[in-house]
């Protein structure tokens, strides 16, 4: 019986030395900090932070995106629908705007605009080819209109791309979409 311990103890003892389980409290892995925007995977689907990210033509978005604090939120699982103003579109807006919403002043309007940009589902492409109203997330409304078979938004952008998403999906579009005052 002395022998059958004696055994089992010389067991665990080399099973814990081989699966490398000698590791102390200050060889344990860093804890991750920040949210999901963080992970690191070049495998799956991008999000749709990720894909604004990876474009050059959405530098000014993702700026904004980082200013306003949204990049963690927009990574999240959602679904969400993102319809993402290109550089060119900000370019469209009065001299002196988008460096104007880039001041910590003005932080909350800069959150109002980006989040007029966002609705809470994954909206197919079927979907935006009808006349329909949607409640985007800071609380107005954006409405699309069908003109010459295409959807238009807010009565002027129209949409030049879409992308799926892991989290949704982005519709790039060439203007600004600026909500109706509150």
């Amino acid at each position: 019986m002395a022998s059958l311990l004696l055994v089992s103890v010389m067991i665990s003892c080399n099973t814990a030395t081989e699966s490398g389980s000698t590791a102390t409290a200050s060889e344990a892995p860093a804890a991750n900090t920040g949210g999901q925007e963080n992970v690191a995977d070049d495998v799956s689907q991008k999000d749709v932070v990720k894909i604004a990210v990876g474009s050059p033509d959405h530098t000014t978005l993702v700026a904004a995106l980082k200013q306003a604090g949204l990049v963690t939120s927009l990574s999240n699982a959602g679904p969400f629908t993102v319809f993402a103003p290109t550089n060119e579109a900000f370019k469209k807006l009065p001299a002196g705007t988008v460096e104007d919403l880039m001041k910590d002043a003005n932080k909350d309007k800069l959150i109002d605009i980006l989040q007029h940009h966002v609705f809470v589902s994954a909206l197919q492409p079927d979907f935006l080819n009808q006349d329909n109203t949607l409640n985007m997330v800071d609380g107005t409304d954006l409405k699309i209109t069908v003109k010459d078979g295409k959807p238009v938004l807010n009565g002027n952008a129209n949409i030049l791309a879409s992308i799926p998403a892991a989290n949704g999906i982005v519709y790039v579009i060439d203007e600004v979409l600026l909500p109706a005052a509150k």
